[in-house]
């Protein structure tokens, strides 16, 4: 049976870290070969400190490291866990979750069952720990998502996400090309598949979020640290793949939010267009009719509709963020007279390929 490695980096996480590691020490299936490894990025709450205290406290055995400097954002924490670790298999977590019982069992058996397996994920639960309603919107739609996507996946998520450490360590890890947490593990998936990798979405790899989100939090991220980069992503590796945020009504959704929403705007200069917008409205209720059923079954009628006007804004500023990313690709190709190739990861940029 492989060895799991846990690898968590940590920035400002000390009122997370103690509840996750309990998590962690309390899984099921752990095992004295196994190890925790928590990268402190430059934390300024004493989150080493915690990580050292709440595992001596748990007995649980665990590593707690530093990034070279603050904030060198979680691609690198990961990266230096990785080359730290020992074990088989790498199972990134994010600081800000707390794994079901059965994560780590289901991670070994999926690689110990399947020698041609090289990465899977999983998703976020049902239950989201904070109340607010942005926060329970963003993660029962990303929860959503990825209980509706297919098995067989091109791209990858560190937020619950396991990979051979050989194979890890082969593609050179994460990249370092974005300046924040961003898209980092959609391209690692990217360039895996790309060499003939398997990754697997197991929808019963769940995690349980606590994250709060802000509505300027949710467009940041939204559009800037994943709109458009993903599609600057998308056109580097030919990989318009109808799954996950991809699908086709999502696509013929963000085509039909905009032809209502131009209606509206011309609307006092051409009236005419009066008798688009109903059908367009009913068009985007009748694609998304699913979605907001299933959020009616889960949190009630009440939050179902608070969810439309979100979610429809959700497809107008992603159109504009693929917009803007197209716009960034071809300046960027132009600038150097080719398509841009793949960008290796930062561990084979550093020459440090195969962990040494």
């Amino acid at each position: 049976m492989p060895t799991i490695a846990v690898v968590i980096p940590a920035w400002n996480a000390a009122g997370y870290l103690p509840e996750l590691l309990a998590a962690l020490a309390a899984a099921d299936g752990l095992t004295p070969a196994d190890e925790v490894l928590v990268v402190d990025d430059g934390s300024e709450d004493g989150t080493a400190a915690v990580a050292r205290t709440t595992a001596a406290t748990l007995g649980l055995r665990c590593r707690v490291l530093s990034t070279p400097h603050p904030r060198s954002g979680p691609a690198i924490a990961r990266n230096l866990g990785a080359l730290a670790a020992t074990a088989d298999i790498l199972f990134f977590l994010d600081a800000d979750v707390l794994p079901h019982a059965d994560g780590i069992a289901r991670v070994r058996a999926a690689f110990a069952e399947d020698p041609t397996l090289d990465a899977l994920f999983g998703s976020y639960d049902d239950r989201p720990t904070d109340p607010g309603f942005l926060s329970q919107y963003k993660n029962l739609f990303h929860h959503y998502v990825h209980q509706h996507a297919a098995t067989q996946a091109c791209t990858f998520w560190s937020g619950c996400g396991a990979i051979r450490r050989e194979v890890f360590l082969r593609l050179g890890g994460f990249t370092d090309e974005y300046g924040r947490p961003c898209i980092e593990d959609i391209e690692l998936g990217y360039r895996l598949t790309r060499q003939g990798g398997r990754i697997r979405l197991d929808k019963q790899l769940q995690v349980t979020h606590r994250k709060r989100w802000t509505a300027l939090g949710l467009l940041r991220t939204d559009i800037c640290d994943r709109g458009i980069p993903w599609a600057e992503l998308i056109l580097r590796h030919r990989a318009f793949v109808n799954d996950l945020n991809l699908q086709t009504h999502n696509r013929v959704s963000v085509v039909t939010f905009w032809l209502l929403l131009g209606s509206l705007v011309a609307l006092p200069w051409l009236p005419g267009l009066g008798t688009v917008v109903l059908p367009a409205a009913l068009l985007l209720l009748v694609l998304n009719w699913p979605l907001y059923r299933w959020f009616a079954r889960k949190r009630g009628w009440g939050f179902a509709l608070r969810v439309v006007p979100w979610h429809w804004l959700y497809y107008g500023y992603n159109a504009v963020a693929f917009a803007l990313g197209i716009w960034r690709y071809a300046r960027s190709a132009f600038a150097r007279g080719r398509l841009r190739p793949d960008r290796p990861g930062a561990l084979a940029l550093e020459g440090r390929e195969g962990g040494q």
